[in-house]
């Protein structure tokens, strides 16, 4: 379907894409219409053993017993061990060490693999030891082994953005066959098949994520006699704006303190931050016509000062100076301080944040808006800015952010120096990238969303705890994204996160008042970057930019 025929029917019928999605006849006629492969008409019934043990997994501890602890990620990691055990004779990684890096952000990520890895551990002898790394110093720690030529790690968590820096420096190992064969890759969705996780034609990531950036809304803000007066919440980021505007002042109908709208981080992350300017400006800058949205394909020149990049940075700083909008010192909340500590939590109304929100929100003790929460794709924009003719088109445009292209599970080379240690690295990675114990993640607290094509069968939310509507809700507003038109998609170039990092530096000036205007904030963003790609290489990276966008 072309994009303005979407947009307008869209616009036309006030039709939400997570209700054409519901329902197989809905699906059908998707799929009639406009060929788009939602990965969930097509999936093949699931086999009654493999039905059984996903059933079993999801009851581990259930929706509503409570956040899961070390020994819930145990039990379902030695559920899972049946691929390993077809391949991996008990205690054949007698004597290996491995060493793990990834994150430990809100006691996720690495904590459940320590406990998804013991029982895989127990069994096949292997010793895994763990570098844990907050988001904001992960880029830092990553590019020094890189710059410095010592990657001390066997297996890295990473994601899609840093293939460039690794797998384009020679540092990843190739995917073994009986890996592919064992995670099932051909289960993931659409979007996550080759060329991501590729790099020159060979293969190195297994995939335990899929990453986009979904809206989150409370609901009690909105409808007859709500707190905001409107019977939906925002379709646009215009709409945003002016509701948080108008919120200032007002009470929370949950928590009894102050309302509040949008909630956006105003703190760097480790160039992770950037990503929440992103999901504005895309709405403003993404054109169907063009899949670059970040620099010009030809040149390389930064697109992030112009018009459309102006006004998102200039609606934040709107709303920066309304009093009330922002709760108190926003200016040092970062997005998991805007989505663990305060929208969860029950601060402020609105948020755009990775979809494992939405597991959160269900079965995370630290949530109180699970009854209250709904979600959609990144809200639009009335308008929008064309880079190739330089105007504003007076014409409603959507653009999700596929933000990051989810987390990876990647074997270095070191690991490969010795067969008995690749083969453990390996099969350490496909353990955390299987198709069980990805539903389990996806359904749970985990720091991942659904990625695969069989995490989109709502009968078996519905089994662990979750009631149909929220599924449909959740999970249909990660297929909009995933499936949309015009999704603008993140560039896998060497140095992306220098360039995100930079940026979000001088936000931080722009945002505490040291540039006067969003204009200046935004050309000292532009001029950072140029820098950069002539430190990388220009014409390289002009190669790079414009394969990852398929041109």
């Amino acid at each position: 379907m072309k994009v303005e025929i979407y947009n307008a029917i869209m616009q036309r019928q006030k039709m939400s894409r997570r209700r054409m999605l519901k329902g197989a006849a809905s699906v059908g006629a998707m799929a009639a219409i406009g060929g788009v492969s939602t990965g969930v008409a097509m999936r093949p019934a699931l086999a009654a053993g493999e039905d059984n043990l996903r059933s079993e997994i999801l009851k581990i501890p259930g929706v509503g017993m409570g956040s899961p602890t070390d020994a819930d990620w145990q039990k379902v990691g030695e559920l899972c061990l049946g691929p390993t055990r077809e391949r991996v004779a008990e205690g054949e990684f007698d004597g290996v060490e491995l060493t793990f890096m990834g994150l430990n952000n809100q006691n996720l990520h690495n904590f459940l693999f320590r406990g998804f890895l013991k029982p895989w551990e127990a069994y096949t002898g292997a010793k895994i030891n763990w570098i844990d790394l907050a988001q904001a110093d992960y880029n830092a720690r990553l590019q020094q082994s890189i710059a410095t030529g010592t990657v001390d790690f066997d297996i890295i968590e990473m994601g899609a953005p840093f293939e460039g820096d690794t797998a384009g420096r020679g540092l990843l190992d190739e995917m073994p066959d009986w890996v592919k064969e064992q995670i099932e890759a051909e289960d993931l969705v659409g979007y996550l098949q080759p060329p991501v996780g590729t790099w020159d034609g060979k293969t190195f990531r297994v995939t335990i994520d899929g990453d986009c950036h979904t809206f989150a809304y409370r609901k009690d803000y909105f409808g007859d006699g709500s707190i905001t007066g409107r019977a939906e919440p925002p379709k646009t980021w215009q709409e945003v704006n002016e509701i948080s505007k108008e919120l200032a002042g007002k009470t929370d109908p949950l928590t009894g303190l102050p309302a509040h709208g949008y909630l956006d981080p105003l703190k760097g992350w480790g160039g992770f931050g950037f990503y929440f300017i992103e999901n504005r400006a895309t709405a403003y800058v993404k054109h169907p016509d063009d899949p670059a949205w970040l620099f010009d394909p030809d040149t390389m020149k930064p697109r992030v000062n112009n018009p459309g990049w102006v006004q998102a940075i200039q609606d934040v700083m709107d709303l920066i100076g309304t009093e009330g909008a922002y709760p108190a010192d926003q200016i040092n909340a970062d997005p998991g301080t805007t989505a663990f500590q305060q929208f969860l939590a029950g601060t402020g109304s609105m948020l755009m944040w990775w979809g494992d929100v939405g597991s959160s929100a269900r079965t995370s003790d630290t949530s109180v808006v699970g009854d209250v929460v709904g979600f959609g794709i990144n809200p639009g924009s009335d308008r929008r800015y064309n880079s190739a003719t330089g105007e504003w088109e007076d014409t409603y445009n959507e653009a999700p952010n596929m933000a990051y292209i989810g987390w990876g599970v990647y074997v270095t080379t070191r690991a490969a120096s010795d067969e008995k240690t690749r083969k453990a690295a390996w099969s350490a990675a496909a353990h955390l990238g299987g198709k069980d114990i990805s539903l389990w993640m996806s359904a749970y607290p985990s720091g991942f969303q659904p990625y695969r094509n069989s995490h989109f069968q709502y009968e078996e939310w519905e089994a662990a705890g979750y009631d149909r509507a929220y599924v449909e809700d959740y999970l249909g507003s990660n297929l909009d994204s995933y499936n949309h038109p015009n999704a603008a998609i993140e560039p896998r170039i060497p140095g992306i996160f220098q360039y995100y990092s930079v940026a979000e530096d001088e936000l931080a000036k722009g945002f505490a008042g040291q540039y006067s205007s969003a204009q200046e904030t935004a050309d000292a963003i532009a001029a950072a970057w140029e820098k950069i790609t002539d430190q990388i290489g220009r014409e390289s990276q002009i190669a790079l930019y414009k394969a990852s966008l398929g041109m």
